[in-house]
């Protein structure tokens, strides 16, 4: 699973708890994009997650 290059976010773990409170593994993964991104060299191919992508960390190109 790809990793954000600007913030480091990643996916994490937890547990599904049913009603009668069995708990099996769960994982949530964060919403990234593979986008063209501006650089001082140009433009260069970055996974970015939305919610720095929403900010403004990154311009895209």
């Amino acid at each position: 699973m790809a990793k954000c290059s600007i913030c480091g976010k990643n996916v994490h773990f937890g547990n599904n708890v049913s009603h009668s409170h069995r708990r099996s593994n769960r994982i949530w993964k964060s919403n990234i994009k593979s986008v063209r991104v501006k650089t001082e060299g140009g433009s260069k191919k970055m996974y970015v997650c939305t919610s720095c992508l929403k900010s403004g960390k990154v311009e895209r190109a």
